[in-house]
């Protein structure tokens, strides 16, 4: 199974891409979709969504994983990042039902084995699991690799973190 993992982010969107056989996890490819800052918010947004459809365009992944957002102090930096998650998960939504969201705290645990690791365990955790030579740069894409590991290793539970966000129906009147 392909497994796309994605942290959300309206300057710099983390992916990662992973294969999944059994208890087994492959990297396949790792990265960031960046928008232009100073650009007008519609337009950045469609840049994400453009560029969620290509990643799926090239990867075709199975399921594809979000992490889901905490809200900083900062209301406005919220709101920017949930329309940029918004524009990702509506992005995936045209090409598959299979997603799924995870808190960070649940993305600490299935990687560590611990809800409150930092950062650089989380990261440490990642390049070992997945058999790689450093830590994956940018955090965004070391962030969205440890989203899709934590999916991968979820198997057994996924209906739990199955995004609802998908299945809500437009009502005719």
């Amino acid at each position: 199974m392909v497994i796309l993992g994605i942290d959300p982010g309206l300057a710099t969107l983390g992916y990662g891409v992973i294969r999944a056989e059994g208890d087994r996890c492959q990297l396949i490819q790792y990265g960031v979709l960046t928008t232009v800052a100073g650009q007008p918010l519609p337009q950045r947004l469609r840049s994400i969504f453009l560029g969620v459809h290509q990643l799926m365009d090239i990867y075709e992944p199975d399921e594809v994983a979000f992490e889901e957002l905490f809200f900083s102090k900062n209301v406005t930096t919220g709101m920017n990042v949930s329309a940029a998650r918004g524009a990702a998960l509506a992005a995936a939504a045209t090409r598959t039902e299979n997603l799924f969201e995870y808190t960070p705290n649940q993305i600490k645990q299935a990687v560590t084995g611990h809800g409150k690791a930092d950062k650089l365990q989380v990261q440490t955790m990642v390049k070992l699991l997945l058999n790689m030579d450093e830590i994956a740069k940018p955090d965004d894409a070391a962030d969205a690799l440890a989203v899709a590991l934590t999916h991968a290793h979820s198997a057994r539970m996924r209906s739990m973190f199955r995004s609802e966000e998908h299945t809500s129906e437009l009502q005719s009147p």
